[in-house]
C-alpha cells in the first residue's frame, strides 16, 4: 500500500511498503519547511522531520507515539554522548571511538531505534543520508557505533510494557468504577437505548499504558491525579454546567476565537499527535539558540523523554479514575440529561480524566523554557496538519507570547471543543510542569 510519505517529490521514486522516505524539505509532506529555515536544517531536525512524518502516515497514537519520539532521539543523544562526552548517557555502551563521525552515527542509532518503535524500516532514508557524509573510517566508524548504542536502547524497551499483548489489555490492573462517573464509549452504537450492548467496546485505547516502563520519572503513580470532583458537589455541578455550555457544537457563549483554539489543538487521527505539534514547535524555536549538535540532541531527548512520561502518567491517571466523558454524561446520566447534546470536536474513545493535551502541552512547554533559559518566547504556528479541519485551519496562525500561554490554551482548547472536564484539564498541566521539571533535573546531566 502507498501513502503520500512513500511518494519522493524530488525524485519521481517510489518506495515500497516496507520502506520509509523522507520527503524533502520543500516538499508540503514536510514539516520543517515552516520553522526551519534551509541552511539551519540540522541533522536532528532532518530526522526529526523524518520521524514525525512516519508517525503521521501510519496514524500512531499519542502514547505510542511519545514512546517512538523517546526511543530515537534518546538513541541518537546516547550515540553523539559516547563519542563526544560531556553529559551522563542512560545507557551502558561504554565510550565511542575517537574520529567517528557524529552525523552519520546519530543518523544510524536514531533511524534504527526509531525502526524498531515503529516496525517499520526507514533504510532507504538512512541510505540517503549517509550519502550525503565523505566515505572513510570516521564514516564506518559512525555507522558501527551508531548500531550498536540502537540495539543497546532497543534490549532496554524490549519488555517495557508497550508491547500490545500488555497494553492494549486490563489485565486486572484497574479495578473500574461501579457509580454513576464510570467511562463508557460515547456514540450512538454503544449501548443505544432499546439496542445491544457490546461489552466489547467497553475497552479504551491502551488501558495498559499506565504500567509502561517511565523514562525519567520514578514511576507513573508518582505523578497519579488527585480523585475527581464527587458527582452532584457543587464543585462537579459547576463544572457540568461550563462543558454543557462552553463545550456544546452549538454553545451561544464560545467566542468565534476559543472555537478556532478548539480546532487548532486537535490534532486528531491522520496527523502529527498532540506532542508531535510540540515537536515542530520546538523545531522551531531551538534553532533560536546555537548549539552543538550533542545539545540539540540533548535538547531533544529530554522534550521526547517528558512528553513520554507525560503519556504515561496521563493514561495511568485515565484508568485509575475510569471517568467518564461529559459527552456521555450529558446525553444519557445527568438528572437533566440532553439527549440531542454533541460536542464541537469528536469525543476520544477512553476515559477522560486526566487530559493528555494538558499534560502533553505543559511538559513541553515548561521543557523547552527550561532548555531556552525563560518562558518568555513570543512565536507563532500554523496547524501541522489541515486533513481534519481544513475549512477551519486554512491560513490560521496563531501567536503566543509566552511558553505556558500556548500550553494553557492547548489545555483549554479540549474544554472549547467539549470532550473533557475543566479537573482533566487543570490536573494535566500541572502533571505535566512536574514532570518536565523532574526529566530535566535527572536526566541527561553535565558531567561535571
Amino acid at each position: 500500500m502507498m501513502n503520500r510519505r512513500y511518494m519522493l517529490v524530488s525524485t519521481g521514486a517510489a518506495c515500497s511498503a516496507l520502506m520509509s522516505c523522507s520527503a524533502p524539505i520543500s516538499s508540503d509532506q514536510s514539516y520543517i519547511r515552516t520553522v526551519v529555515s534551509r541552511d539551519r536544517n540540522t541533522t536532528v531536525c532532518h530526522w526529526t522531520d523524518i520521524m514525525l512524518q512516519a508517525i503521521r502516515n501510519q496514524s500512531v497514537a499519542p502514547p505510542p507515539a511519545t514512546r517512538a519520539f523517546a526511543m530515537a532521539h534518546v538513541a541518537g543523544f546516547n550515540a553523539l554522548n559516547g563519542i563526544s562526552g560531556g553529559y551522563q548517557g542512560s545507557l551502558s555502551v561504554g565510550q565511542g571511538p575517537k574520529g567517528a563521525d557524529l552525523h552519520a552515527a546519530y543518523a544510524v542509532a536514531f533511524s534504527t531505534a526509531l525502526g524498531a518503535a515503529l516496525n517499520s524500516s526507514f533504510s532507504i532514508d538512512l541510505h540517503q543520508f549517509l550519502a550525503t557524509r565523505p566515505d572513510g573510517d570516521p564514516k564506518d566508524l559512525g555507522v558501527k557505533w551508531g548500531h550498536q548504542v540502537a540495539l543497546a536502547l532497543i534490549r532496554s524497551r524490549i519488555h517495557d510494557g508497550a508491547e500490545p499483548s500488555r497494553s492494549a489489555h486490563y489485565l486486572g490492573r484497574y479495578p473500574r468504577r461501579q457509580d454513576n462517573l464510570k467511562w463508557s464509549p460515547t456514540g450512538p452504537f454503544y449501548s443505544a437505548g432499546g439496542g445491544p450492548s457490546f461489552a466489547n467496546f467497553a475497552r479504551g485505547l491502551l488501558p495498559g499504558w499506565g504500567g509502561v516502563t517511565p523514562w525519567s520519572i520514578p514511576s507513573a503513580s508518582t505523578f497519579l491525579a488527585l480523585d475527581f470532583p464527587e458527582e452532584g458537589s457543587a464543585e462537579f455541578n459547576r463544572q457540568l454546567e461550563k462543558v454543557r455550555a462552553l463545550g456544546s457544537a452549538h454553545s451561544k457563549v464560545r467566542s468565534s476565537d476559543q472555537r478556532q483554539i478548539a480546532f487548532f489543538w486537535e490534532d486528531g487521527p491522520r496527523g502529527v499527535t498532540p506532542p508531535g505539534h510540540w515537536q515542530i514547535i520546538a523545531m522551531g524555536l531551538l534553532q533560536r539558540k546555537p548549539m552543538s549538535l550533542l545539545s540539540e540532541a540533548r535538547s531533544f531527548a529530554l522534550l521526547s523523554s517528558a512528553q513520554a512520561d507525560a503519556g504515561i502518567a496521563t493514561w495511568q491517571s485515565k484508568y485509575a479514575h475510569d471517568v467518564v466523558r461529559p459527552e456521555t454524561y450529558i446525553r444519557k446520566r445527568a438528572k437533566d440529561p440532553t439527549p440531542g447534546w454533541q460536542t464541537l470536536i469528536p469525543t476520544p474513545g477512553f476515559p477522560s480524566y486526566t487530559s493528555g493535551h494538558s499534560a502533553f502541552s505543559a511538559s513541553s512547554a515548561r521543557m523547552l523554557a527550561l532548555l531556552l533559559g525563560t518562558d518568555r518566547v513570543q512565536f507563532s504556528s500554523t496547524s501541522p496538519d489541515l486533513v481534519n479541519w481544513p475549512h477551519v485551519l486554512t491560513d490560521v496562525r496563531r501567536s503566543w507570547s509566552s511558553l505556558s500561554q500556548a500550553a494553557q490554551e492547548g489545555g483549554d482548547s479540549r474544554e472549547y471543543g467539549g470532550i473533557h472536564w475543566e479537573a482533566d484539564n487543570t490536573a494535566g498541566l500541572m502533571a505535566g510542569r512536574r514532570i518536565a521539571d523532574h526529566v530535566f533535573a535527572n536526566s541527561f546531566r553535565k558531567v561535571e
